[in-house]
């Protein structure tokens, strides 16, 4: 039996799988605890299993993890995690640790075909390295790249901190956000647009009128009438753009996959909106992101999973 969780500052998910498959799962309100050591004492008690009946797991943690690798903090909740003190008061096995939109990257590239929405077909080439973006509260980025064995398939995930280049506008329109955000900031970077405050900022920038993401978004999918839908078909030009632009860097001939929660929420509107059209206008590069199969993940354990797929990895050799 395997323990695996995704563990935020709003929420937490933990689950159990065995032989590959996952078998229970709890999600919990963080603030409804007042560390990890009493969430997970709820959970093993909830799952009524002794601790000696798990063989590993990995937790995704949304914060720093130490160099070492054995604990982390939250960034935005008063927790530490130490694998250490969990072996010690559980009698857990060592758990890993991995950051959290890695996780989420990993879950995105290994999810089902009934788990993600194809945006681009394109030619995909089984070999070639996989794109995840995840645009949430932030702008998260990683690279998944295949690993074959002579026993299985195994991927290699790198985090990256590609939200946090600098914003490069392509019109006049855009032009204008950098300026409106370049007072706000100094350095404008891709999270400060392409991110749920970049919503808003948008808006904001556009409209001289601060909502919530969500309040615009809702706006937007309901009429094309309404001053959000202009907002929001500004962000899905700069989504797409920043998605094109990174999938170029790498070449991610094996596919982009959008995880967080905003692409699985403007579904809807995706297929036909600038998002496409900016992700392909590379010029004489075109035709390059034109074969890049383009996915949305739709599955919300995109991090419980993808934790469960690494501690069954490494306990699997």
């Amino acid at each position: 039996m395997i323990l695996g969780g995704d563990i935020g500052g709003t929420k937490v998910l933990l689950g159990l799988a065995e032989n590959g498959v996952l078998i229970a799962e709890r999600r919990y309100a963080s603030a409804d605890f007042s560390s990890f050591i009493d969430l997970l004492a709820a959970f093993l008690t909830a799952m009524q299993i002794s601790p000696a009946q798990v063989h590993g797991g990995c937790l995704a943690v949304a914060g720093p993890i130490a160099d070492d690798g054995r604990s982390a903090r939250l960034t935005n909740l008063p927790w530490i995690i130490d694998c250490a003190e969990l072996s010690r008061r559980f009698g857990l096995p060592p758990l890993q640790l991995a950051n959290d939109f890695a996780a989420a990257a990993l879950g995105a590239v290994t999810s089902s075909a009934d788990q993600r929405v194809t945006l681009q077909a394109g030619l995909p080439l089984p070999d070639a390295p996989r794109l995840v973006v995840g645009a949430g509260t932030g702008l998260g980025m990683a690279l998944v790249l295949p690993r074959v064995s002579s026993q299985n398939q195994g991927w290699h995930i790198i985090p990256s901190e590609g939200g946090h280049a600098a914003f490069a506008p392509a019109d006049e329109e855009q032009l204008r956000l950098w300026q409106f955000l370049h007072a706000r900031h100094g350095r404008v970077i891709w999270e400060h647009v392409v991110s749920g405050p970049g919503i808003t900022a948008i808006h904001e920038c556009m409209n001289e009128e601060t909502l919530p993401a969500e309040e615009i978004s809702l706006r937007a999918l309901a009429t094309a009438h309404d001053k959000a839908y202009r907002s929001l078909e500004l962000f899905l030009a700069a989504y797409g753009a920043f998605a094109g632009d990174m999938a170029l860097a790498c070449l991610a001939r094996g596919g982009v996959f959008l995880a967080g929660g905003i692409a699985a929420k403007l579904l809807p509107r995706l297929p036909h909106s600038p998002f496409l059209t900016a992700f392909n206008a590379k010029a004489e590069h075109a035709a390059i992101a034109a074969k890049m199969p383009i996915h949305v993940a739709t599955n919300p354990a995109l991090g419980l999973n993808g934790a469960l797929r690494i501690a069954q990895n490494k306990h699997s050799r």
